[in-house]
């Protein structure tokens, strides 16, 4: 019992440590495009 208890402890400690080091190393960075648009205003003289 006590070894299956340590597994459960390491496992989650490599996935603690895994989702960290892809936190920080991973291109999360968002794809930047400059976007124009015409826009048609209905103003009243």
């Amino acid at each position: 019992m006590l070894r299956l208890l340590k597994l459960i402890i390491f496992l989650a400690l490599v996935a603690f440590i895994g989702l960290t080091g892809y936190a920080y190393l991973g291109d999360m960075t968002p794809d930047r495009a400059e976007i124009s648009e015409p826009v048609e205003l209905n103003v009243v003289k």
